[in-house]
């Protein structure tokens, strides 16, 4: 699904009056759930999932060109667990 078919649900099933009202709601979504994942808060959406920071530590890779090893760095990155709800919707 794209921006534009997200905002056209949104749009449809929030009942708002136009796509630049949907289109508002989604990046204002976007900018909260950005922010608190940047202040590294964990974000619940019930039934939906949550969103939380994770620390990736540092390791040793290999490039598949060369074979050669190299250094990865250690990083944060965003860890999305589904709930129970979205995973028996799914199947």
């Amino acid at each position: 699904m794209t921006k534009a078919e997200l905002v056209k649900s949104l749009k449809d099933r929030a009942k708002l009056a136009t796509n630049a009202q949907a289109e508002a709601a989604h990046d204002a979504l976007i900018a909260v759930l950005g922010d608190a994942l940047e202040k590294g808060e964990a974000v619940t959406l019930t039934g939906f999932g949550s969103f939380k920071v994770v620390d990736r530590a540092a390791r040793t890779g290999r490039n598949p060109r060369t074979g050669k090893e190299i250094k990865i760095p250690a990083s944060k990155a965003v860890k999305f667990t589904a709930s129970k709800t979205l995973k028996d919707a799914i199947g």
